[in-house]
């Protein structure tokens, strides 16, 4: 049965058996520091917890955020020729492993890769050549709230106008501030009435007290850890520590249980 989950958008039903189809999922937003690195390293690791074979990229030419949590042995993408210019036909390798490989991939595409790595899938048709060779192609978009708010929904409507429907999974997240414009939830506001034929999911980073929820979060960030690593080895962490960061994980998983590429 489907379920609604962050904003009340539809996230489809959960599939009824973890059958592994090899799927990739780019993760993309114009709009630096609003949480892509999150969103793949915690998409990576849930579907690794699915027993899925994750191969993880971090495309990001400037920031290798991604690529410093050793528990998920990311590759880096060399995208930028001497000149610090990103060459995209380097992507075209990429692409190539996309078909060639019997994996799911969790790419995390940097802000400054952002124009160039779509308009390269779009001129390119490169998700229609995908998906005729038997894959699955998922776009991940961090819309983050506060003073973000408005470049990352920028990022969505760029997205979203070139995008295949029911292809999109957009990230609410609050950890700066609500994802609100005039009292309206995102699935209130106009881009996303516009475009709700492209959205396939919502998976909501609901604000947490700061002190508590948000410092453990951080410094589990800050230490390059996964969830697993944080929770159970760790002596870094006190055992309420450990419940919060356990909860968290709880709550963002059983959203990701509900999508079709659980």
């Amino acid at each position: 049965m489907a379920k609604n989950n962050a904003n009340g958008i539809d996230a489809g039903a959960a599939p009824e058996a973890p059958a592994f189809t090899p799927t990739i999922h780019l993760i993309l937003q114009g709009k630096g520091g609003v949480g892509k690195s999150v969103v793949a390293s915690w998409l990576a690791e849930f579907l690794i917890g699915r027993g899925q074979p994750v191969r993880c990229i971090d495309g990001d030419p400037v920031n290798r955020s991604l690529a410093q949590i050793k528990a998920l042995n990311v590759e880096k993408l060399d995208l930028l020729n001497q000149e610090g210019i990103v060459v995209r036909a380097r992507y075209d390798q990429l692409v190539d492993r996309f078909v060639k490989e019997e994996a799911v991939f969790v790419v995390d595409s940097g802000a400054t890769a952002f124009l160039p790595f779509w308009t390269f899938m779009v001129e390119a048709d490169v998700i229609a050549t995908l998906r005729s060779a038997g894959r699955r192609v998922y776009i991940h978009i961090p819309i983050s709230g506060g003073e973000m708010l408005n470049d990352t929904l920028l990022g969505f409507k760029t997205l979203a106008e070139t995008a295949a429907d029911k292809s999109l999974v957009v990230w609410i997240n609050e950890h700066f501030g609500q994802v609100t414009r005039d009292g309206k939830t995102f699935d209130q506001m106009q881009v996303f009435l516009d475009n709700r034929e492209k959205v396939l999911a919502s998976i909501g980073i609901p604000e947490r007290a700061a002190d508590t929820f948000g410092e453990n979060v951080r410094r589990m960030r800050e230490r390059k850890l996964t969830f697993q690593e944080a929770i159970y080895p760790s002596l870094e962490f006190y055992l309420v520590e450990k419940s919060r960061l356990f909860r968290v994980r709880s709550e963002l998983f059983e959203q990701l249980e509900q999508t079709p590429f659980a």
